[in-house]
């Protein structure tokens, strides 16, 4: 009986122990049922927000695709090409507004000289009752117009001779005259003619075709658009020495602003160059964007300062200081705070109040408030936090580009705040390269400089590449500034930076087309 007991004394441990094992097993199996429920419920959420938003990208890609249709149809309408849709039911009153918005009122002045004076006398009597009109107040109204234009044609009577002792022949030149051809090519165009010609085409863009026309019909002068071609080649080949003393003015200045652009030549990709200086701006349309092209307009031994973007080639330059665009990097930086994450924003913040820091110190020099001892202070105090900037670690691949960057530019990004007399940015440059952009020809011609822009051309022309010298030489009344010497301040005028004609102010040797 006692052993029966113990076996029945061990069966109900068992029994006791597998039921406490079953509830531990419960409870265990309720918390998992629980953060099952709970990971049921999240995947719930993530469903409902995926599926909001693959309705809310569905209802974008219709309406990127009734707006892609739209466009379709619109382009292919030979009506209203410029058309915006329908009118705004309710649009603002045109013109300017009133009050203190009207902005300056000006108007035409009054001409400095008058070719001639017309009595407009009022009538005898009245229209209304036939009474006699006394006078009572003679007004003055003027009026500019444009006279009857007629061409004026010369006959260059060119006498041809032979040497008696060599047998040579030699003929006489008028400095009037463009051309020497004779025979089926003796009626030539005039040096007039021929700017106005090249200012229209590649000052304003306007196609050669057009610019016959407008010869023709403005002026009675008549000329294919393929004899302009060959005359304006002739006049870049003319200017090929004012374009080479441009360079050489560029290559003496103390500070150039370059910058390059895309360019086009028979198909192909080319670059176009500008290198703007305080006195002179020059233009170079070359097959690259390399140093090589670089130094054939700075030379490799320039000693001044370039104020220029990040491109590499340039600081291939070691002779040279250099200021980076601090404007380039700037709008970086918030390029990468639009899409920077949590910590990943932090060096793009760093660095814009590093550059922020800095426009502001040269604002202050400019002021008056920083000079001498004062501004060296403040500028290596910046330079220190620079340091320490770029002496840190990221981790986030466009904040590490960054920041390579940032460190290869390190010595060309407080030029602008040590010296007053350079720019912070490149912007001289680039809208110096806006114009000859805008006003880019269809078809243009390879040469040797560069390329010239021409109607149609399949093959090359051995010339110098000039035709914004061209223009610039319109816009200054034929002249181009080569050996400048600034005026008095009190003389000089101010003019809005990267205008492309001639700086006033300025004298020097001139070269006339």
């Amino acid at each position: 009986m006692g052993v029966a007991w113990r076996v029945a004394g061990k069966s109900r441990e068992d029994l006791e122990r597998q039921i406490g094992e079953q509830q531990r097993e419960k409870e265990r199996l309720r918390e998992e049922n629980a953060r099952l429920e709970r990971e049921l419920e999240r995947l719930r959420e993530d469903r409902d927000r995926l599926q909001g938003e693959r309705d809310r990208l569905e209802r974008e890609r219709d309406q990127l695709e009734k707006e892609l249709e739209t466009a379709r149809r619109a382009a292919k309408r030979q009506a209203a090409p410029f058309s915006k849709g329908v009118p705004t039911p309710t649009p603002r009153r045109p013109g300017r507004k009133p009050g203190r918005a009207y902005g300056p009122r000006a108007w035409r002045s009054v001409p400095d000289q008058v070719d001639e004076v017309v009595e407009v006398l009022p009538p005898r009597t009245c229209a209304s009752c036939g009474g006699a009109i006394a006078v009572e107040a003679v007004h003055v109204q003027y009026q500019a117009d444009l006279p009857p234009v007629h061409p004026h044609v010369t006959a260059f009577h060119v006498h041809v001779g032979r040497c008696r002792r060599c047998g040579r022949r030699a003929q006489g030149r008028d400095a009037r005259q463009t051309s020497t051809a004779r025979g089926a090519a003796a009626s030539q165009v005039g040096p007039r003619a021929l700017a106005w010609a090249a200012w229209l085409h590649t000052g304003l863009g306007v196609p050669f075709a057009k610019v016959a026309t407008i010869l023709r019909t403005g002026f009675g002068l008549a000329i294919t658009p393929g004899g302009l071609v060959q005359a304006l080649h002739r006049v870049a080949a003319r200017s090929a020495p004012t374009y080479h003393a441009l360079i050489t003015a560029v290559r003496r200045s103390a500070v150039v602003a370059p910058d390059e652009t895309g360019w086009k030549v028979g198909g192909r990709l080319w670059w176009l160059w500008v290198f703007v200086a305080p006195d002179v701006t020059v233009y170079a349309i070359q097959p690259g964007r390399g140093y090589p092209q670089a130094v054939a307009i700075l030379g490799a031994r320039y000693a001044g300062v370039l104020v220029r973007d990040g491109w590499a080639p340039y600081r291939k330059l070691r002779h040279a200081t250099h200021q980076t665009c601090l404007a380039h990097l700037l709008r970086r930086t918030h390029l990468l705070l639009e899409t920077a994450q949590r910590g990943a924003a932090r060096f793009p913040h760093a660095v814009r109040r590093l550059l922020l820091r800095a426009l502001a110190l040269r604002a202050r020099r400019a002021r008056g408030e920083l000079r001498g001892h004062g501004l060296r202070v403040a500028l290596g105090r910046l330079e220190a936090h620079t340091d320490r900037v770029l002496a840190g670690r990221v981790t986030y691949p466009p904040n590490r580009r960054l920041l390579q960057h940032l460190r290869t530019e390190r010595p060309a990004l407080f030029t602008c705040v040590a010296r007053p007399d350079v720019e912070a940015t490149n912007w001289q440059a680039e809208q110096a390269i806006r114009p000859a952009v805008v006003t880019t020809p269809r078809a243009r011609v390879q040469s040797e400089a560069g390329v010239i822009p021409v109607a149609t051309s399949g093959k090359p022309w051995p010339i110098a590449q000039l035709p914004y010298v061209v223009s610039r030489t319109i816009r200054a009344k034929c002249r181009l500034v080569l050996v400048s010497r600034p005026r008095s301040p009190a003389r000089s005028e101010p003019m809005r930076p990267g205008c492309q004609r001639d700086r006033p102010g300025l004298s020097g040797r001139c070269t006339r087309l």
